[in-house]
């Protein structure tokens, strides 16, 4: 079970986890509906997956829960403080792993890490040191401080944009698709340091991803967000054998190049082209 603190690291200080409450969650672009209420809770020193198809939503949850944008209606709160108040980024430390790394390239892998706690003033350059030195070691990054991004793997990139929030200290630690563009080897290897470092830190974790090794071997719970909708929660083991079709035909896909799935999409497309009028230009 998760607890609720762990000792940290770096300081040795007791640090709290939090948890996330989201709340009949609704984000619209204009007309767009992108997330059509949403509610869930992610508990202190959970790893919460969040999976489904590209286009479902998933990363404008993470948006909405880091505080990025605000929500068209309904809430989202970390530890019952609104995500998206600034006072709220000030009082709960929140890390965040980028799909694409996000590392500056002009910046060597030491200064990437040092950035936060300098611009922020948290504590002398020799803290600094010990804190990037500290969250290199742990991800097995050791001689890699003065590289740039440019001389780094795609999985080495994966592993400073990690490091890099650890050495936030984090109490909420959001990862937008972390093994996207890896081999499975690395997948597997990233896949692991998210579950180890809940161990190590006891960190609160939402993971957003395609990957279903990942979800079905590190998360407590999995959500599947559908068409913008959350149709299900649950711990990983009810997805070995998932009742609803839907959420089936998304873990299991089965290849039929007999009926091919996307034939059938091209003659929904076109279905809908046909029923839809054309737009005429105003007449003048």
């Amino acid at each position: 079970m998760p607890t609720s603190s762990s000792r940290n690291p770096f300081t040795a200080e007791e640090i709290p986890a939090v948890d996330v409450a989201v709340e009949h969650l609704v984000k619209n672009y204009g007309s767009l509906k992108v997330l059509r209420d949403i509610s869930f809770k992610v508990e202190p020193g959970e790893i919460f997956v969040l999976m489904g198809p590209s286009g479902s939503g998933k990363s404008v949850l993470l948006r909405q829960i880091v505080g990025l944008e605000r929500p068209t209606s309904g809430t989202v709160t970390i530890n019952g403080l609104d995500a998206g108040n600034e006072k709220t980024r000030e009082q709960i430390r929140i890390g965040y792993v980028f799909q694409a790394g996000a590392l500056f390239n002009s910046l060597s892998v030491y200064d990437n890490l040092a950035l936060y706690p300098r611009e922020h003033r948290v504590g002398s350059e020799s803290d600094i040191r010990k804190k990037v030195n500290h969250a290199l070691q742990i991800l097995s990054l050791d001689g890699t401080g003065a590289k740039f991004p440019s001389d780094l793997s795609g999985g080495m990139k994966k592993r400073v944009s990690i490091a890099r929030a650890l050495v936030m200290e984090p109490q909420l630690l959001l990862y937008d698709e972390p093994t996207s563009e890896l081999d499975p080897v690395m997948s597997a290897t990233i896949s692991e340091i998210i579950g180890t470092l809940k161990d190590e830190y006891k960190v609160t974790s939402i993971v957003v991803t395609h990957d279903r090794d990942l979800a079905l071997s590190i998360s407590d719970r999995v959500g599947i967000i559908l068409n913008g909708k959350l149709v299900h929660v649950g711990p990983p083991a009810e997805l070995q054998h998932p009742k609803d079709p839907r959420i089936a035909d998304f873990l299991n896909p089965k290849i039929d190049i007999q009926h091919p799935r996307y034939k059938t999409l091209e003659s929904a497309s076109e279905h809908e082209s046909e029923s839809v009028p054309s737009a005429e230009p105003p007449s003048t």
